[in-house]
């Protein structure tokens, strides 16, 4: 079975409903499985969404973060020790006080999950370089995916509509036949 880069299954695409549609699998069993390959696809896609919008939320605040310690390295190269900064902080999501800092060529980050670590600023610059080109990677892939997703979602619900169609004319030809032989 083919799969794209991060194994999403790739969905085939029937060209002839009579090889899907046997007296082993009728149509009721065909059409449940492809509705089932749409829910999956649709499951996936709802998940691809979600990592998105974090993604989303997460990269420009990686961003901000990284240009506030580049910042602080800029201040460190400029080699005055006793220079403070003065700038605001946040407290809350709607409060900020005023703090002055003294350059010290540390940095405290947030790694998450409640946890804090001091880094050197030039190592905390690395660090946040290297974690905002993997969030931009990952949504690449995400976006690629979500694409992808897209794509076998609308063979998939074809595939049900092709199946769908052949199973009516099937019947109507059918119906056809045996009014024709009851008139004869």
């Amino acid at each position: 079975m083919e799969v794209n880069p991060r194994g999403i299954p790739k969905a085939p695409f029937v060209e002839n409903v009579e090889d899907h549609v046997s007296e082993a699998e009728p149509v009721e069993i065909v059409l449940k499985k492809f509705q089932e390959a749409v829910a999956k696809y649709k499951f996936m896609e709802v998940n691809m969404m979600q990592r998105k919008r974090n993604l989303d939320a997460k990269i420009p605040e990686i961003r901000k973060t990284l240009e506030m310690v580049q910042f602080l390295q800029s201040q460190a190269e400029e080699g005055d020790e006793e220079k403070e900064i003065e700038t605001m902080y946040e407290l809350n999501d709607t409060l900020y006080a005023t703090a002055k800092i003294k350059p010290t060529g540390k940095v405290c980050l947030w790694l998450g999950a409640n946890v804090m670590l001091e880094y050197p600023v030039a190592e905390a610059a690395d660090l946040l370089t290297s974690k905002l080109d993997t969030a931009l990677k990952t949504l690449s892939n995400t976006d690629e995916d979500l694409a992808y997703l897209r794509d076998q979602i609308t063979t998939m619900e074809v595939n049900t509509a092709r199946v769908y169609n052949w199973d009516v004319k099937q019947r109507r030809l059918a119906r056809a036949k045996e009014d024709a032989e009851t008139l004869d």
